[in-house]
């Protein structure tokens, strides 16, 4: 059995103030690995003093120091990075291959985009009236990450914020502790100064709760449910955080019949069903041009069946079991509510795929003739299930993309350059995919409406974790003799 028992706060591995156990399962064989242990608002006290008192002095620290400490990060994800797509695959299902070819792998394409974008950052900026902008780390900062994508979350949060000279505490998801224990032990390899970066196990009600509403805690970065990010939203209203959300998606896919049918529904159908269906950005409302929507969805469906199912210990292209009962039982309930809703089935269903009985694998389903107003198409299902949508004219297709509470990516399929630009810029999203064709690291990563607010990754990335300064030009003032002496 796995034991993560200990916490890892100025610098050392430390036992919790009252010990807590957690199972940690394995969802593709519902079985116990290991425990985790979950905090309180006592262990937040602990890391939020230890993360305050680093503050002092690594604040102060030089991009040059900051920069090869990232550098030196990035080397160790680099060399441990087999490690970490082995302990996500146990942790939360996701296929060996895929573990490490993305999952794991994105960390050290983060450590590199993030040391490239401050090396090339400038110290401060003046502006056309003369006076001058500095920027100053924003202060202790704390972190909630989820299970689904946990090390790129992970990164996306903790690199940016030491790359600027901020420190942190982090809650990762207790669902998925392995891969956060894992990336501490990377952060102390690296050599950080203790008390930099600091780790608690816990849940959302208790040590979410006690971060968000901590007054030493300069600003708070949340990724999950729209639910939670609300709740973390009025927790830190009373100290005026900065409070940055990466939330839900129910991502809509405008297919129209000049675009490559058979190559971009099939794309479309994949990607939908891409790491079980649990990404917030999936593409999980298809919207296909009635000119050609049976067709599309005779494409849909064997795509759909052609979808592989297997262990996430083999190495391969197939997809693996949702993460745990939760989501199982919500997937479920969710296939129960189309079908209540009237919603025709061209492919899977509710139940398990046969020969997997013993995990939480779920049938990859896809349903047609879906309306925009049915629950399936407006609620996140967080589970390998499409809904296919038919529309008339681009006009309504952009409506009904746009009809929704989230907005946090959107796909465009077109053989036309122009009709990409023009509906791309009319679609109410954060980002727009076309052709397949997605943003890259470096790329400003949130969404418009429920989706959240601020953004992850990049130049915009690092400016969240910072705070403006603005002051006259003391060259000026010298000039003008404001000062007696140089």
């Amino acid at each position: 059995m796995i034991l993560c028992d200990k916490f890892y706060i100025n610098g050392a591995w430390v036992d919790p103030v009252d010990p807590n156990a957690f199972p940690i399962m394995n969802p593709a064989s519902n079985s116990q690995i290991g425990t985790v242990s979950l905090g309180t608002g006592a262990d937040v006290d602990r890391a939020v003093a230890a993360a305050s008192r680093a503050f002092e002095s690594f604040s102060k620290t030089s991009k040059s120091e900051r920069l090869a400490l990232l550098r030196r990060l990035r080397d160790v994800m680099e060399a441990r990075n087999e490690e970490m797509a082995k302990a996500i695959s146990q942790e939360m299902g996701a296929p060996l291959t895929m573990a490490r070819e993305e999952q794991a792998a994105c960390g050290i394409a983060y450590a590199e985009d993030f040391a490239d974008i401050l090396q090339a950052m400038e110290d401060q900026e003046t502006l056309p009236n003369g006076d001058v902008v500095l920027r100053d780390p924003i202060g202790v900062c704390g972190l909630i990450t989820p299970w689904n994508w946990p090390i790129n979350q992970i990164t996306q949060k903790v690199l940016p914020a030491l790359a600027v000279g901020a420190t942190c505490v982090l809650k990762p998801s207790e669902y998925t502790p392995l891969s956060a224990a894992l990336f501490a032990e990377m952060v102390d390899e690296a050599g950080y100064p203790a008390g930099v970066f600091n780790l608690i196990f816990g849940n959302g009600p208790v040590v979410g709760a006690a971060l968000s509403s901590h007054p030493d805690i300069a600003m708070m970065s949340f990724t999950g449910s729209t639910r939670a990010g609300v709740l973390v939203s009025k927790d830190s209203a009373e100290t005026v955080k900065r409070v940055a959300l990466e939330l839900g998606g129910k991502s809509p896919n405008l297919l129209f019949a000049d675009c490559d049918l058979e190559t971009r529904v099939t794309a479309s159908v994949q990607e939908c069903f891409h790491n079980t269906g649990q990404s917030c950005n999936a593409p999980t409302r298809l919207l296909v041009e009635r000119s050609c929507y049976a067709e599309a969805l005779e494409i849909a469906k064997r795509a759909a069946e052609a979808q592989q199912i297997g262990n996430p210990t083999e190495e391969g292209d197939h997809i693996g079991p949702l993460f745990d009962q939760m989501q199982y039982d919500r997937v479920q309930a969710m296939i129960q509510i189309g079908i209540d809703e009237g919603a025709t089935f061209l492919a899977g269903g509710l139940g398990k795929p046969e020969g997997f009985e013993q995990g939480w694998y779920a049938r990859p389903t896809v349903f047609a003739d879906v309306h925009n107003d049915m629950r399936i198409a407006r609620e996140e299902i967080f589970g390998p299930v499409l809904v296919v949508i038919p529309f008339d004219s681009e006009e309504e297709a952009i409506a009904i993309a746009n009809d929704s509470d989230f907005g946090l990516y959107a796909y465009v399929q077109t053989g036309s350059k122009a009709r990409a630009a023009r509906v791309s810029g009319e679609l109410r999203a954060g980002a727009v995919a076309i052709n397949g064709c997605g943003t890259s690291y470096g790329s400003p990563f949130g969404g418009y409406k429920q989706s959240g607010n601020g953004r992850e990754g990049g130049k915009f990335g690092l400016e969240e974790y910072l705070e403006v300064k603005v002051l006259p030009s003391l060259d000026q003032l010298d000039r003008d003799g404001c000062f007696s002496q140089p």
